[in-house]
């Protein structure tokens, strides 16, 4: 069902590909801000409790779903599952936006590069030239492939039925609205951040070794092994330094940022980031979807003769 839930998902995702911000992801941000507006009371120690209170009934009410789906008719589970990974994966969601910055960059529009980079990233891009441009897409492509795919892939085939993607995705979203520092909410973020680092322990090392499978292995690996303990989130720095190896580009490093730069540590190896690499990266991306989905239908294989 794993194998069939997913070829199903990235069909529909071809065929109608939803916005970003879906209605299903509105309904769970509306869920997660009003519960956190109950429950802050400015102190620490409320965090886990809070975190265990904003994911633990979604995954619950999840799985019951889905065994009593499943308890009626397979095609019912199977439909659930099919359901709740298309409204929360966002392979589409993302690659839309990286296409229409590397389409803006070859035609030299820069100034639309930047639009569309300011909208997806929700920080200034007014100061950036192209080559920060091509530099940045990449490693939001980078991270967005991870955490809105690979990852959710990954918690999809461990745990039964949707549980795991409400697990994974819930989780990203409160370390997004938590655990990225200040604002209303910052005593809730040390455990939000913790969370989802435990739960993408294994995950984003798994996606790096996809990256260094299909791309250059050795560089990868390499940069993986000397670069990502720099980066701020460990997770994340793995990802990117082992894809910018992949791809044989030169990422992170000083960029112009609110009118100021930005000093940031180096990933990767070769030359400045372009619009080949950015082309290079798209590839990079569905070479690593199809080992996945070509391990799980191996997985699925066996299982079904077994």
């Amino acid at each position: 069902m794993t194998l069939i839930s997913l070829v199903f998902v990235f069909l529909l995702e071809q065929l109608r590909p939803l916005p970003s911000p879906n209605a299903v992801q509105s309904m769970l941000a509306g869920y997660l801000e009003n519960l956190s507006g109950q429950l802050n009371a400015g102190e620490r120690r409320q965090e886990a409790i809070t975190w265990l209170l904003a994911v633990v009934p979604l995954v619950i009410v999840a799985l019951l779903v889905y065994y009593l789906l499943d308890a009626a008719s397979v095609l019912l589970a199977l439909a659930f599952n099919v359901a709740v990974l298309y409204f929360l994966v966002g392979f589409r969601r993302f690659s839309v936006l990286y296409n229409a910055i590397l389409q803006a960059l070859r035609n030299d529009d820069v100034g639309t590069a930047r639009t569309t980079l300011e909208s997806w990233r929700n920080k200034p891009a007014q100061a950036l030239d192209a080559t920060e441009i091509a530099k940045l897409a990449i490693e939001q492509g980078l991270t967005a492939a991870h955490r809105q795919l690979f990852g959710v892939m990954f918690w999809f085939i461990v745990m039964p039925g949707p549980a795991g993607v409400v697990l994974y995705c819930v989780a990203a979203m409160l370390n997004d609205k938590w655990g990225r520092g200040g604002g209303e909410y910052v005593e809730f973020g040390g455990f939000a951040r913790k969370a989802f680092n435990v739960l993408d322990w294994i995950p984003s090392r798994l996606t790096a070794v996809t990256f260094a499978i299909v791309g250059d292995f050795e560089d990868a690996i390499y940069c993986w092994r000397t670069q990502s303990n720099s980066w701020g989130n460990l997770e994340q720095g793995i990802v990117l330094a082992a894809g910018a190896g992949a791809l044989g580009v030169r990422l992170g490093e000083s960029i112009h940022e609110d009118d100021a730069v930005a000093f940031r540590p180096e990933l990767g190896l070769g030359d400045e980031a372009n619009v080949e690499h950015m082309a290079s990266g798209i590839g990079l991306v569905w070479r690593s979807v199809m080992i996945w989905m070509s391990l799980i239908a191996l997985v699925t294989l066996v299982a079904w003769f077994d």
